[in-house]
């Protein structure tokens, strides 16, 4: 039995011609384990809602219900007639040998069908000469239509559309006519979530769509999905992408789901209360039986107590369980081993070049790290911020100068750091033999926090999939005394949880730290200086990824020329500032949570005072059935009480909205 504590669903009223979606008692499972049971919800038009929970919990099983791809045991998805439905998986086997504009024209199959129909049936009128033909007629009445139908589908401005969200997911308008296989797999990705978008369907299902995405993408796909005409489902481990588009939350948890009009934060504000309740119900009832439990093994034996007894086991097996959803253990905190500190000065490049063959990458950058300083890497995906990681890293050759500072260890997290795996060791000897101290007896505990558990750390490196090693190669490298940590993209994998306990570490990590991400939640707070990769070269800015897009109003980054006027004292300023601004973010969400709290148990309690007030008011209407307690005044002295309270209740009502609003202004 769950504890609710808020509406699963809010229902909302839609016009009868729009379109809605529906699951219908869902269930599903694999190696004879349920991953969804007796799962429904409706999808509204205009939904924007985020799928979340943690890895396996069905999230990616569910969308692929939704797109058809599989088949529910039991249960059903039900659509309109006409409606359709586009599914951006999280990996795609991509191979096409058209160039990048071509590949993304492709969504527009049956727009171009109609086209080439239309050019046909010019030509076929250009050669007809009997103008007074039926056949003539004919031929204009089906031009007639085609064109209406191209005009409906907005053909004339299918290519400026395509030219549009291939810029805006980050091609150069000089790239979009090379071949697709001039690019990476990430790049080519991009194109296949443009001909998602492209197509406009009417419910939109995105799975990771942010993976192969830079900062400066994502900011306009989230501009392009808030305006968006039609339904979306989103399932993302970036915190910020979900804030900013989601108004609906739906988690998926022991096989059911929680369904709430809500934005993910003030969603995990609500299950925390609700986990919070359904604790405190748990514990009463495991107090309950106990006490039954002590009651039948005290007399199991005695004649005279058979029948109580009997009640009791009976009362125990009919009990309804409480259950508590699985527990957020973002609380675990560990640090790093210390290790010996560096010189002041850590890294220093000075007229760096780097070139593939004849592509210039960097051109003649000059760049400092300080000992303690926590660098940001942003910048469109190609640029050269991966590149200069592996320079730094003696992966990779350069000219001009580069010098790593005096005793200087570096620990390095690449993209594909999982390919340098013992692949013949199991998950535990792998963390076991590089454990040290007062570590070594949290070994389970920080493996779980990166989402193995009891069951997993046994298992082959190599049995692993993907995603497992990558987890753990980053488990590995937290455990390694470096003084220099560079981390290339850290969090693909990572679910919401295990991102916490990755920047709870950071946080405290003492030595110096260079972050290449696009994740800007996880940013925030974290680093206090931002690189900005761009054009072959880089910029410095002072500050977190927050204040470093905002100080320029820079919505999609397009503009990121500034001077560099930074004096001593506003770095240090800075650097306090962005190591606070996460924690206090945190306090302000406890404090909006313990308000809210206590608006709910104000207006639980005005509903119980209006019920009381209703009560009487039944009484008062019916004076013959009622004559002695009007008559001794008693009803009118209680109906006045009430009254009273409820005043009094709904002036603390009022004053508690002030403060939240105080405290959410722009919700």
């Amino acid at each position: 039995m769950r504890v609710p504590l808020f509406s699963f669903y809010s229902f909302i009223f839609v016009p009868p011609f729009a379109i809605m979606f529906s699951v219908n008692k869902l269930y599903i499972h694999y190696t004879g384990e349920y991953i969804l049971q007796d799962v429904s919800f409706i999808i509204n038009p205009r939904d924007r809602i985020g799928l979340i929970g943690k890895n396996g919990a069905g999230k990616s099983t569910l969308l692929k219900i939704i797109a058809g791809i599989i088949k529910p045991e039991s249960g059903n998805f039900s659509k309109p007639s006409g409606s359709t439905i586009g599914y951006l998986p999280q990996e795609l086997e991509v191979n096409s040998s058209k160039t990048v504009f071509q590949e993304a024209m492709s969504a527009f199959s049956e727009v171009l069908k109609v086209k080439d129909s239309i050019q046909k049936t010019n030509r076929d009128i250009a050669d007809t000469n009997d103008f007074e033909s039926e056949g003539y007629k004919k031929l204009l009445d089906k031009l007639h239509e085609l064109t209406e139908k191209f005009n409906i589908l907005d053909g004339n401005n299918i290519e400026a559309d395509t030219e549009k969200v291939l810029l805006g997911l980050g091609f150069l308008r000089e790239e979009i006519n090379n071949p697709m296989q001039s690019f990476s797999y990430g790049w080519q990705m991009r194109v296949e979530l443009a001909k998602i978008l492209l197509r406009k369907p009417d419910l939109l299902l995105l799975d990771e769509p942010t993976n192969h995405l830079d900062i400066e993408s994502i900011q306009w796909l989230e501009g392009f999905l808030r305006s968006y005409p039609g339904a979306v489902i989103l399932v993302s481990h970036d915190r910020a992408l979900l804030d900013n588009i989601t108004n609906r939350t739906i988690e998926v948890i022991n096989r059911q789901i929680y369904d709430d009009k809500a934005s993910y934060s003030a969603y995990i504000r609500k299950r925390e209360d609700r986990i919070e309740l359904q604790t405190a119900a748990y514990n009463n009832q495991q107090r309950e039986i106990r006490q039954i439990e002590r009651f039948i093994e005290r007399f199991r034996y005695k004649n005279t107590k058979a029948r109580q007894v009997q009640s009791r086991i009976k009362m125990l097996e009919k009990m309804d369980k409480v259950e508590i959803d699985d527990k957020d253990e973002s609380s675990i905190r560990f640090e790093f081993p210390s290790a010996t500190a560096s010189g002041k000065i850590v890294l220093e490049a000075e007229n760096l070049t780097k070139k593939y063959g004849d592509k210039l990458v960097l051109d003649q950058i000059n760049f400092v790290a300080l000992r303690g300083e926590k660098i940001a890497f942003v910048g469109r995906n190609g640029e050269g911020k991966s590149t200069f990681s592996k320079i730094i890293t003696g992966h990779l050759n350069y000219q001009g100068n580069f010098r790593i500072g005096h005793n200087v260890s570096i620990g390095y997290y690449a993209q594909n750091q999982a390919e340098m795996l013992d692949l013949d060791k199991t998950v535990f000897e792998t963390i076991d033999e590089i454990a040290v101290g007062d570590i070594r007896p949290r070994i389970r505990n920080i493996l779980g926090s990166f989402l193995f558990g009891e069951e997993d750390i046994d298992k082959k490196v190599r049995v692993l999939s993907g995603g497992e090693k990558a987890r753990l190669s980053l488990a590995k490298l937290l455990l390694t005394p470096v003084n220099l940590i560079i981390l290339d993209e850290p969090t693909n994998h990572l679910d919401m949880q295990s991102k916490d306990v990755l920047k709870n570490a950071l946080l405290q990590y003492k030595g110096t730290l260079i972050i290449v991400s696009h994740d800007r939640d996880f940013l925030e707070g974290l680093t206090d200086k931002v690189f900005e990769f761009k054009n072959r070269n880089i910029k410095e800015f002072i500050g977190d990824i927050y204040e470093f897009l905002n100080q320029r109003k820079i919505g999609m980054l397009s503009d990121l020329n500034t001077d560099r006027k930074k004096s001593k004292q506003k770095t240090e300023k800075s650097k306090s500032h962005s190591k606070l601004q996460w924690e206090a973010r945190k306090q302000h969400e406890k404090q909006i949570r313990k308000l809210e709290k206590r608006i709910r148990s104000v207006e639980d309690k005005i509903e119980e005072i209006e019920k009381e007030i209703s009560r009487l008011d039944e009484l008062m209407s019916r004076p013959e059935k009622n004559k002695e307690s009007l008559a001794s005044g008693e009803i009118f002295s209680e109906y006045d009480d009430l009254k009273a309270k409820l005043d009094q209740a709904m002036e603390q009502w009022e004053k508690l909205q002030e403060e939240l609003m105080e405290l959410t202004p722009d919700q």
